[in-house]
């Protein structure tokens, strides 16, 4: 009888153990699960909430503060999270944070990240925060692939353009000749020499420009030099007035011409007559002749009088006299020419 007594107390004791057990279990799990303690509730919307489930945990700044009790479709394209937050992080939440559903690690579980907003009121009791979409795992896992196919193309692409480099003669023998590095060093000192000439080239211009805008020289005093411009524009109407006379006296040729054109036609005038009439041509020819006739003896007779002995003596101090003046003068040119 003692022994059974003992065997119950033995039992009683055993569950006992196991009730307290379970007790602090259940405490443990749902502390853990923020069933008990002081929490308020906050919501969040999504239109995807990416294996999110229920229990998942939530953070703000990194800390975790809370977790997820509920998860629930409000329509076809929203799904409201109820998340437990703890009481003691109401005054740091303000209404303008945002929620974002990120991971515990790459393959790790689901978590709630809450986002610091900007100074603002504090959250109250079933505030819905405003969400952020998170990059979605399948979303990236589809870019990744289709970044591999397009990685593979260019890969493909470059192997055959390498292929082709490799097998084309003409650009190995190009790489092959040693003249042409001397070539190309060639060409570069002769491109540096024309750059040289052409910054001379624009130094020059730009000194020119310079003294132009100074007034410098014959260009800069014909556009800076209003007394210039002046006698310019002068010499300019002096050309009109003078093209107006030419175009009058080419007026007055244009009628003299004309009339002489009538003249000449109608058989009036002198021109008709020295032009047309064969007598008076006959005429003048004569007078011609006998004007040559009369001077050769004018000479004969001239001739005659200086041998004459009345006048010989006059002619000949004539001659002594041009003699005498063609000695002075030739003197005269040689002191002037001489040292």
């Amino acid at each position: 009888m003692a022994a059974k007594s003992t065997d119950h107390i033995k039992l009683g004791l055993f569950v006992m153990a196991g009730l307290a057990f379970l007790i602090v279990t259940l405490y443990l799990i749902g502390k853990d699960q923020d069933l008990f303690g002081n929490n308020f509730e906050l919501r969040t919307r999504y239109a995807n909430v990416q294996g999110l489930v229920v229990g998942n945990n939530v953070r703000y700044a990194g800390i975790e503060v809370g977790t997820v009790r509920k998860i629930e479709i409000i329509s076809d394209r929203e799904i409201e999270v109820c998340l437990v937050i703890h009481n003691k992080m109401k005054p740091f939440i303000k209404k303008t944070a945002t929620t974002s559903i990120g991971s515990d690690g790459l393959m790790g579980n689901k978590v709630i990240n809450i986002e610091p907003g900007i100074d603002g009121l504090a959250v109250a009791e079933n505030d819905i925060l405003p969400s952020r979409g998170a990059v979605n795992t399948d979303d990236m896992l589809r870019l990744l692939d289709h970044t591999n196919q397009d990685i593979a193309a260019i890969a493909s692409s470059l192997k055959s353009t390498v292929s082709r480099i490799n097998n084309s003669q003409g650009l190995w023998r190009l790489l092959e000749d040693s003249t042409i590095p001397m070539h190309i060093s060639g060409s570069a000192t002769q491109l540096q020499q024309a750059i040289l000439r052409v910054s001379s080239m624009a130094a020059d211009l730009q000194l020119i420009v310079a003294d132009v805008k100074a007034g410098k020289g014959s260009l800069g005093k014909l556009l800076r030099d209003t007394a210039m411009a002046g006698a310019w524009q002068h010499t300019i109407d002096q050309l009109e007035q003078a093209g107006a006379v030419a175009g009058q006296l080419a007026a007055r040729l244009d009628t003299t011409a004309q009339s002489l054109q009538v003249d000449i036609t109608n058989g009036k005038g002198p021109v008709h007559v020295l032009l047309k009439d064969s007598l008076t041509a006959i005429h003048l020819s004569n007078s011609l002749r006998n004007i040559d006739l009369g001077t050769a003896a004018f000479q004969q007779n001239m001739e005659a009088l200086k041998h004459h002995f009345l006048l010989r003596g006059y002619f000949r101090r004539q001659e002594r006299l041009q003699q005498k003046a063609a000695k002075s003068e030739h003197g005269g040119a040689a002191m002037r020419t001489g040292p």
